[in-house]
């Protein structure tokens, strides 16, 4: 358990019939972004409402921060903030308002709880709505003020469920950059979202939930490399350099107008120097060379579908989805 803010192994719980986690583990390091993705009813909220311990697991073994869920939940609780999918906002008071809440309800002195919400409300930007009411706030401004609440309590891991849901753009970005300059600070915090570029903008790793049980987890990385499709495209401007090229590579798809060749590749890069070192030993060299992996799209739609998971994912070094030279 050394290093990880967060370890389940084993997690269960059903309501009635119907089994909602069967068996999931889930292992988070310290100072980490690790991001749940699943459908709607996957489990992913469940898993959250468990590990802040807001709902009793029916069997598993949980530690949070380094606490046993099952006798020390207090304690967990400590070292925990959690934001919603929805706003835990009072709309009726004002933003301070809401933080001197928090402050109060985390037992801080008032010359503390003043401080820390002054504090806060600087640090995302809220400070010209601070006196007005929560109600007139936007989307991205509730869901700002809504983090800064969870973070009165100073905690060292933040759960957040589906934080930036029915946000604009923009906003989601603003948030993006919250979430990254916690981590910075030493955070961990564990993310559930339905938006895949979310988790691969964020996440260090990422666990696919479907039926209950973890299908897939890795980096964004390795479980792109999971799914078929990828490939090396070679572009040439000379037409012999690319009939050169097609000979050394035997196995490439062929484009002559285009003056391309595509070859299968997982985007490693055991993989991509295999093929350079072919062109290389015929002494022939890509005017451009991109490597085409599939994106977490693919990765969710595959395995979500009804069709069998992929068994394991692959230990290779991370690569961009997109290399150009």
């Amino acid at each position: 358990m050394t290093g990880l803010a967060i370890a389940a192994h084993g997690l269960r719980k059903s309501y009635g019939d119907k089994t909602v986690l069967d068996g999931i583990d889930l292992n988070v390091p310290q100072g980490t972004v690790f991001s749940l993705l699943g459908p709607n009813g996957a489990g992913k909220t469940t898993a959250v409402k468990i590990l802040s311990t807001l709902v009793t697991a029916d069997a598993g073994d949980l530690r949070v921060g380094g606490h046993d869920l099952a006798s020390q939940a207090q304690a967990a609780r400590a070292e925990i903030g959690v934001t919603g999918q929805f706003s835990a906002v009072d709309g009726l008071i004002t933003g301070e308002e809401n933080m001197l809440l928090m402050a109060d309800l985390h037992h801080l002195s008032k010359r503390e709880g003043r401080r820390v919400a002054a504090e806060l409300l600087e640090r995302f930007d809220l400070v010209e709505a601070a006196k007005k009411p929560a109600s007139t706030y936007s989307g991205g401004m509730k869901r700002r003020l809504d983090i800064a609440m969870t973070l009165v309590g100073s905690p060292r891991i933040i759960f957040l469920d589906e934080p930036t849901t029915g946000l604009d753009p923009r906003s989601r970005h603003t948030m993006w950059g919250i979430i990254r300059e916690l981590v910075t600070g030493g955070v961990t915090v564990f993310l559930t979202t339905q938006y895949l570029e979310e988790a691969d903008e964020l996440a260090d790793r990422i666990a696919v939930l479907h039926d209950g049980r973890i299908a897939a987890e890795g980096t964004a990385q390795e479980l792109k490399r999971l799914i078929p499709g990828g490939h090396v495209r070679l572009r040439f401007s000379d037409p012999a350099a690319h009939r050169s090229a097609a000979a050394a590579l035997p196995g490439a798809a062929r484009d002559e107008e285009a003056l391309t060749l595509q070859l299968p590749s997982d985007g490693s890069q055991r993989d991509l120097r295999a093929v350079l070192d072919r062109l290389d030993a015929a002494g022939i060299e890509a005017d451009e060379l991109t490597v085409h992996t599939p994106d977490l799209d693919d990765v969710f739609f595959a395995l979500t579908s009804s069709a069998p998971a992929p068994a394991a994912v692959p230990t290779q070094p991370n690569q961009p989805q997109e290399t150009v030279r």
